[in-house]
């Protein structure tokens, strides 16, 4: 097959190494692009004179655009090629970044932050790609490769936002996330196949049949309560971080905040082992293994607020646990309709990201009424609630 073949049907002799390459590199700046804010609040709320609960609504809104996308158009994926999605969201978001970068007042950089959410799902119409593409045997393990690169993307890009804020400003780091983007879509162009659609159905009865899956399927439910209720205190963490990392008694510059990145990336290593875990031994273990590990973290952290190194391996930790449980959450939810994966992927994430964006919300409202203290115990009950999900003691 030639680099611009109709994909339709799982490739049984295996995926060439630089098309794995494209979608694990393609899913991470994508979802990179949702986060590169995040080290940079203080720096934003000092420029544009805010307080940390309006300022706190760049992230928010990005997380709720993000939602919003993929409730709205990622099961577009099961009724166009996913190939031609992806490059129009590839330049929708380059221009929602140039136009972060030119605002000039926090309004525009709202409405450029929710835009900069809505195209970004274009990761969620890679995920589904190479959900198609891979071996039954090896689908955990190929979408956790996938995975590894959009995590390590998420964690990484507030290790680079905060480094290039500090050194050259924040509008330097949008005009480079356009850039990465703008050179993403060409690579996509010329690398990644054609899909062919797997339903004719109309947009209206696309969407209406999210709320069928959703009612069908109580393992689609359960992953998406469990998995949103594990996000809230993922976003309500690295939402609060920089903040609070700006504040006394650290009173640290957005390059700490994005360092922080590293000792989250370190958790997002372990995606494919939780993928070959979840094909080995059941997805149901790795899950519930992960909700421990996110509530422990949280524990130790809110005992030691006032302790760096316990807050980096807090991070570590916490993020170990999350992906994990993503991981093993997406090895059950593609399983169920192989014809609907793009829409299985769209109640998921719904799920994820609105979590993710209430988890943004909260975290700046508990910060500044009970300090970070608050964050972590917020953080913790979310993540016992997920594993109570998962025990069927909830849900």
């Amino acid at each position: 097959m030639s680099s611009v073949s109709i994909a339709h049907k799982p490739v049984q002799t295996g995926i060439p190494a630089i098309l794995v390459l494209l979608l694990a590199t393609g899913a991470g700046l994508g979802a990179a692009t949702l986060y590169y804010a995040q080290p940079m609040l203080g720096v934003l709320g000092s420029e544009f004179q805010a307080t940390p609960g309006v300022i706190g609504l760049v992230p928010t809104l990005t997380q709720l655009g993000y939602a919003l996308g993929i409730l709205l158009l990622a099961p577009l994926g099961d009724r166009y090629d996913r190939r031609r999605i992806i490059l129009g969201k590839a330049v929708a978001l380059t221009t929602a970044l140039l136009a972060a970068a030119a605002a000039p007042s926090l309004g525009v950089l709202l409405a450029a932050s929710l835009a900069i959410g809505l195209a970004a799902t274009l990761a969620q119409d890679i995920v589904p790609a190479m959900a198609t593409l891979a071996p039954d045997a090896h689908r955990g393990k190929m979408v956790g490769t996938v995975m590894t690169g959009l995590l390590l993307g998420i964690l990484l890009s507030r290790v680079v936002s905060g480094w290039v804020a500090e050194q050259w400003g924040w509008r330097t780091m949008f005009v480079a996330a356009a850039t990465s983007i703008a050179l993403l879509g060409v690579a996509v162009w010329y690398r990644l196949p054609r899909f062919v659609p797997t339903t004719t159905m109309r947009y209206g009865a696309l969407l209406g049949s999210l709320v069928t899956l959703w009612r069908r399927h109580a393992e689609l439910r359960r992953a998406a309560v469990a998995q949103g209720l594990l996000s809230v205190g993922f976003s309500a963490f690295w939402s609060t971080l920089a903040v609070m990392l700006h504040a006394a008694p650290f009173h640290l510059g957005s390059s700490a905040a994005g360092a922080f990145g590293l000792a989250g990336a370190a958790g997002a290593l372990a995606a494919p082992l939780a993928g070959r875990m979840a094909d080995r031994k059941g997805p149901e273990r790795v899950i519930r293994i992960g909700a421990v590990l996110v509530a422990a973290a949280f524990l130790a952290m809110a005992l030691g607020t006032d302790q760096l190194w316990l807050i980096a391996v807090g991070a570590v930790v916490f993020d170990l646990g999350a992906q994990a449980a993503l991981i093993a959450h997406q090895s059950i939810v593609y399983s169920i309709e192989p014809a609907a994966r793009s829409r299985l992927n769209a109640v998921l994430f719904v799920g994820m990201f609105t979590g993710m964006s209430s988890g943004a919300f909260l975290g700046s409202v508990v910060l500044g009424q009970w300090g970070w203290i608050g964050v972590c115990i917020l953080a913790m009950g979310f993540a016992l609630a997920a594993l109570a999900v998962r025990l069927r003691w909830l849900f």
